[in-house]
C-alpha cells in the first residue's frame, strides 16, 4: 500500500508531521531513531546504537540505557516514543532483560511527558513491507522504498528503530480513533 502510494505520486494520509523516538530494546544494543514524517514521507533526522559495555552489571547498564534514552529526548523532543513489544519466546531470560530495558525506556518517557506506544514485530514488519513475515533484508528494502537509500542507518538496530518509527506514523491516527470507539 506505501510503496503504491508514493509510486502513485499521492501521500498516504495515515502519516502525521510530527517526529517520533523508534526504540529497538536491549540491553547490550538499543537502536534509537528519531523520525519524521513530512508531507506524507518519513525521513531519519537522527539515528544511533546506543550501547553498554560488556560484562557490565545488569543494573548499571539500566542505568546507562535510562539515561540515553532520556538524553535522546531532551536533544531531539519526540512527540512520541514508539517501542518494539517483547516477544517471548525460548529464552526468558533474555525476555527478562529485554523487558527490564523497555520498563526503562517507557520510565523516561513517561518522565518526559511524552506517549509511548508499543508494536510488535509483525506490526512493524507489516508497516514497512506489507508482510508480517518479512526477513531483515526485506525491511530494510522496505525502508529504502520509504526514505530513499540515504536515510536508512547501517547499523541493524538503529535500521530497525526507524523501522519501528515510521510504524507508529502509519498506525497512530488508527489507534486513536480506536480508543475513541472503546471510550464511546
Amino acid at each position: 500500500m506505501i510503496a503504491r502510494a508514493i509510486a502513485g505520486g499521492y501521500a498516504p494520509e495515515h502519516m502525521f508531521d510530527g517526529a517520533v523516538l523508534g526504540v529497538d530494546p536491549g540491553t547490550a544494543a538499543v537502536g534509537l531513531a528519531l523520525v519524521r514524517g513530512q508531507a506524507g514521507r518519513p525521513s531519519v533526522e537522527w539515528a544511533r546504537t546506543f550501547r553498554t559495555p560488556p560484562g557490565m552489571a545488569g543494573p548499571e547498564r539500566l542505568r546507562l540505557l535510562y539515561r540515553g534514552v532520556r538524553e535522546a529526548i531532551e536533544t531531539h523532543g519526540p512527540a512520541a516514543l514508539a517501542l518494539e513489544r517483547l516477544i517471548w519466546g525460548r529464552n526468558t531470560e533474555s525476555a527478562m532483560a529485554v523487558s527490564r530495558a523497555s520498563g526503562v525506556v517507557i520510565l523516561a518517557a513517561a518522565e518526559a511527558g511524552i506517549p509511548v506506544e508499543e508494536y510488535a514485530p509483525l506490526e512493524v514488519k507489516m508497516a514497512v513491507t506489507g508482510v508480517g513475515n518479512a526477513s531483515k533484508d526485506a525491511v530494510r528494502r522496505g525502508l529504502t522504498l520509504l526514505m530513499g537509500p540515504a536515510g536508512i542507518p547501517t547499523e541493524p538496530d538503529a535500521a530497525d528503530a526507524v523501522a519501528i518509527a515510521v510504524c507508529h506514523l502509519h498506525q497512530w491516527r488508527l489507534r486513536r480513533m480506536a480508543r475513541q470507539v472503546v471510550r464511546a
